[in-house]
């Protein structure tokens, strides 16, 4: 059993668990196989500027997107 990402990179999403409303875009992914080459597990890799920085959030979960507001 093979899983495939639900969101493709260049997504932006504001998470709502924030205060601040920050726009996130996803700029890799990451997956985990198997031996068998199946997908086991899928994480994100999203960058937002904060202060004229670019911050890199390495282990954004699927429904950590899900849930957020998806930005067009």
């Amino acid at each position: 059993m093979s899983i495939t990402p639900r969101f493709k990179i260049g997504t932006r999403f504001i998470r709502r668990k924030t205060k601040r409303q920050d726009v996130e875009t996803i700029i890799d992914i990451y997956t985990t196989t198997n031996s068998k080459g199946e997908i086991v597990r899928i994480r994100y890799v999203a960058e937002l500027d904060f202060m004229g920085q670019a911050v890199i959030d390495f282990d954004v979960y699927d429904s950590t997107i899900a849930l957020s507001k998806i930005v067009k």
